[in-house]
């Protein structure tokens, strides 16, 4: 069971392409696996005090790894791409990035 926002959000996703979006006040979240997109919108409402317009979600399957005949998998996880309204302000902690 998810408690806070803070275990839905666990990380930002600070990538050449993810930056690009923030200027269209798009910002990239890693989320848990479990979050739905209302859960993940009021948790980034909560946190960063934004009006959050829609949430894109993705689900990753974690890579094949191998180590000489042993073989296993990363962790999966879940990516959030939340877009802003025009009206909201912007999330500081990428402002300094692109």
């Amino acid at each position: 069971m998810i408690k806070t926002a803070y275990d839905i959000v666990k990380r930002p996703i600070v990538t050449e392409q993810s930056m690009e979006s923030v200027g269209d006040k798009r910002y990239v979240f890693e989320v848990a696996k479990t979050a739905g997109k209302v859960e993940i919108k009021k948790a980034v409402e909560e946190i960063f005090e934004v009006k959050v317009a829609k949430v894109n979600t993705m689900n990753y399957t974690g890579k094949l790894k191998r180590q000489g005949m042993t073989s296993g998998r990363r962790p999966s996880w879940k990516k959030a791409v939340v877009t802003l309204t025009p009206d909201s302000k912007s999330i500081e902690f990428f402002e300094g990035m692109y």
